[in-house]
């Protein structure tokens, strides 16, 4: 039998620093009997001489279209524009499932040259969990971005760092008045959720934890009356809100939205208020300037999609620990099975639905 051939490419987005398998996982899946391909990548947070001295065949980056018509190829984020048809098995978050903007497009390109999808986000077990995620330090990230901007602490451009100088940020943050502040966390016993709650613990700010319930019965006032939202609730259900146009001139005290989902283009937003991803480059849109007759501040939203990337190291070896022993059961014998299986047959559904729309 073939020995399964797992090829990690490097990424096209220049922000992009993490890796969905580090270094010292790669000896996992060689002494599986995995053969393991890596692209060089420049911008990558580990380098690639390490993935080299872990026994892994090193590539040019971006030759992941000459891969072998075997070969499964794992990302982290999205893919670059071409080519305009894919036949390989791939391995990354798409976000193309839900409806989202360029979801048809990205899925076009598999049905036209017959390969197949396997979205990290749809790993999951038999009760529908995820088993593979970057929430919590997504979360985390979010949260203290957050924190930051009320403080006046958040400097753009921003760059990736470790936690340690994260942490630093924060403590300063609240010794400077952030622990006056009061926080919502939606979602807060998620992954994304608990990484949100530990970074403004390391503030000293307050905070409230919403989970289904709160959010089902939602108070809408109790909502608008903290000083920032941080959204971690993930939803394939159209949902009430949690803020929305006709809640921007109301008396609130919100002033910040730090959504950590970023469903920003799917149809279960549940900021509606917001339609645009934020950048490292400007991180912080303002989507309402405030009307002090009738007591609402000006609002702000930080939406920036791949927030784990700023925590790059830490991210990518809790995100590889996770996901490597799951990768060894691409190479079972009757074939990938469990979460693999229900990633595919989410796929299926994606690309059955673009087929029933074109009918």
């Amino acid at each position: 039998m073939q020995p399964v051939h797992v090829w990690i490419r490097s990424e096209s987005r220049s922000t992009e620093r993490r890796a969905p398998v580090v270094p010292a996982d790669v000896p996992l899946l060689l002494d599986a009997g995995f053969e393991v391909t890596v692209e060089d990548s420049p911008q990558r947070v580990f380098a690639t001489e390490e993935y080299a001295a872990a026994g892994a065949f090193v590539v040019d980056e971006g030759t992941w279209t000459d891969a072998p018509h075997d070969a499964y190829v794992l990302g982290i984020k999205e893919l670059s524009d071409e080519p305009a048809s894919l036949h390989h098995r791939h391995i990354y978050f798409a976000h193309a499932f839900k409806g989202q903007d360029d979801a048809r497009r990205t899925l076009e390109r598999f049905r036209r040259g017959g390969g197949r999808l396997l979205d990290i986000e749809y790993l999951t077990d038999e009760d529908g969990r995820r088993v593979v995620a970057f929430g919590y330090w997504a979360g985390y990230m979010g949260a203290a971005l957050g924190v930051l901007h009320l403080a006046g602490r958040l400097a753009a451009p921003l760059a990736p760092m470790t936690k340690h100088e994260l942490d630093e940020q924060l403590e300063q943050a609240g010794k400077g008045g952030a622990d006056q502040l009061l926080a919502l966390v939606t979602g807060a016993r998620g992954r994304s959720g608990r990484g949100a709650q530990r970074a403004l613990m390391t503030a000293g700010v307050p905070l409230t934890r919403w989970d289904r319930q709160e959010t089902r019965d939602l108070h809408k006032q109790a909502l608008l009356g903290h000083d920032v939202l941080v959204n971690c609730v993930v939803t394939h259900t159209p949902t009430t809100p949690f803020v929305e146009q006709a809640d921007l001139e109301h008396e609130r005290r919100l002033r910040v939205l730090a959504d950590v989902t970023c469903d920003v283009t799917g149809p279960t937003n549940m900021l509606p208020v917001n339609s645009e991803i934020t950048t490292w480059q400007q991180p912080v849109r303002q989507l309402h300037v405030g009307n002090p007759d009738h007591g609402s501040a000006p609002l702000d939203v930080i939406a920036i999609d791949n927030l784990p990337s700023l925590l790059p190291r830490e991210a990518s070896e809790g995100f590889s620990a996770d996901l490597t022993p799951h990768l060894l059961g691409l190479g079972e014998a009757d074939g990938p099975s469990g979460p693999w299986r229900a990633a595919g047959r989410a796929f299926d559904e994606a690309t059955g639905k673009l087929g029933a729309r074109e009918g």
